[in-house]
């Protein structure tokens, strides 16, 4: 075989650092977007925020961004000006000044950056002060004149109750825990085990008579008897229901009441008297202590409809500050100096730009994204679930000539807020099933059809899975019965048999 040498010319896509960035920026949340913004003003002196003081037309501090493409087009000039984005080819050769960078200093006085902020403002987070279950118990524990054993075996106790309120440990177990953490006391347990047993126990109860009523029980059953016991009443339906959990809590578990009032010779009245009772028991009574930390969405985008009727799409620029380019540093850089003060200035000055560019690219894409998104569900705006439409990531892509891997990026983490609440941008698309008609259904249209079916149900008689399909057949809708039953787990909705109730 000849060896010899070919001149071959191909063209190959490359990934450049302005583009992943620019991608990078695409699939962040609003919140991981302001935690990136922050990062980069911290450490690139070009870049600086562009603080504008809210006028008093403005609505929730956003401001108002057209539909229209022109007017679009004209916005984002605007914004290009007000963000100062300075091209290299237009710094002076000759500026005023020679100072070196040392004589600068860091920053200069009215720079407007926000680097440039009062000392006085440095307050350091000393985290939360919401007590936890664990505190309040131990909190009830020491109110009370106890010994020291007693107060270790309370402590090993608390300590194995979970966030619901239930003891998760054995009382074995809570002896092997105690003699691991308490050695001196090894040989007393040892050679006293009963005695110490019967201690566990006595403490165990004592917990189990503090607030809130039910904590420190070791299932159901006992938590539900621990807040009968509770109760100052007398009355037939109290007696029954105390009889339930005690002797027949397999059939009520399994919501067997037929069977129930077989056994307890009751009527369907007195029985359904007593569950009422039970039912207004606390599952889980450590919820009430528990102090669970609020997860708040902030909206990317704002969906509202005009006094024309028509929907409307803005961005929320809320979320991220208005960035710029600072005059002050970009006034130092001299275009033939090669030092590396200079040449720091201008790396930094042309991460800034490529930074705002991305982030404007963002902005666009986002609000060219939803207002697609938008057009295509009006139905959903204007009626709810049961009227939205299939739709794909592939439909949004062709419409705004993007590929579907951009449109899964900018819809991921995303939050829109419509007049019926705020909902992922994901949330809208969904896919399709067949009517009897030779159209499509959204699955999310199927899955409220099913809701509003089970919420108007026979309770004494619920709707099975193949009902339920039997049920959307004759609204045209064709699907199996063990789709409903993933659109019905998909809804956290029990089955049948654990959705009847008396009546």
């Amino acid at each position: 075989m000849k060896q010899s040498l070919q001149l071959k010319i191909s063209q190959s896509l490359t990934m450049t650092p302005q583009l992943q960035q620019a991608i990078k920026l695409l699939q962040l949340s609003s919140l991981d977007l302001q935690s990136e913004i922050q990062e980069l003003l911290d450490s690139n002196p070009l870049l600086d925020s562009d603080v504008v003081e809210e006028t008093s037309n403005s609505q929730q501090g956003n401001d108002e961004i057209s539909l229209d493409k022109d007017s679009t087009e004209s916005a984002s000039a605007e914004d290009i000006d007000t963000t100062n984005q300075i091209d290299n080819d237009k710094i002076s050769d000759e500026l005023a000044t020679d100072s070196q960078w040392e004589d600068w200093g860091y920053v200069s006085q009215g720079s407007g950056s926000s680097r440039n902020k009062d000392d006085n403002s440095n307050f350091d987070y000393q985290g939360e002060t919401s007590e936890s279950l664990q505190d309040q118990l131990q909190w009830q524990v020491d109110m009370m004149n106890l010994s020291d054993i007693d107060h270790a075996i309370s402590t090993i106790l608390i300590d194995a109750i979970d966030d619901r309120g239930y003891m998760t440990a054995s009382v074995d177990e809570i002896i092997e825990m105690f003699a691991e953490e308490s050695e001196d006391l090894v040989e007393d347990l040892e050679n006293n085990n009963q005695i110490e047993r019967e201690e566990i126990e006595a403490m165990l109860h004592l917990l189990q008579s503090f607030e809130p009523a039910g904590i420190a029980a070791r299932n159901l059953q006992e938590c539900l008897l621990i807040q009968l016991n509770r109760v100052a009443d007398d009355t037939s339906a109290f007696r029954l229901a105390k009889k339930v959990i005690e002797q027949e809590f397999e059939l009520l578990s399994s919501r067997n009441y037929r069977q129930l009032m077989r056994v307890l010779s009751v009527s369907e009245v007195q029985l359904k008297a007593a569950i009422d009772l039970i039912q207004a028991l606390d599952p889980r009574p450590g919820n009430q202590l528990t102090q669970n930390t609020a997860q708040y969405i902030t909206p990317d985008v704002f969906v509202s409809k005009d006094s024309k009727g028509i929907w409307g799409v803005e961005l929320n620029n809320s979320c991220a500050p208005k960035l710029k380019i600072n005059d002050d540093y970009a006034a130092l850089i001299k275009r033939a100096d090669n030092s590396p003060d200079n040449v720091y200035l201008k790396n930094n000055l042309q991460d800034a730009k490529w930074f705002i560019k991305s982030l404007q690219s963002r902005n666009e894409t986002l609000l060219k994204v939803a207002t697609c998104i938008v057009a295509k569900q009006v139905g959903f705006l204007e009626y709810g679930e049961e009227a939205m439409k299939p739709l794909v990531l592939n439909d949004v892509a062709e419409e705004v000539e993007m590929h579907e891997s951009t449109i899964s990026r900018v819809t991921t983490q995303k939050f829109m807020h419509t007049p019926r609440g705020i909902f992922e941008l994901k949330y809208f698309f969904s896919s399709h099933v067949g009517t009897t008609s030779g159209g499509e259904c959204s699955s999310t249209a199927i899955r409220a059809v099913i809701k509003k079916l089970i919420s108007a149900e026979n309770q004494a008689k619920p709707l099975s899975d193949s009902k339920l399909a039997n049920l959307l057949k004759e609204q045209g809708i064709k699907v199996a019965r063990r789709t409903v039953a993933k659109y019905r787990e998909a809804l956290s909705i029990p089955p049948s048999n654990e959705r009847k109730k008396l009546i």
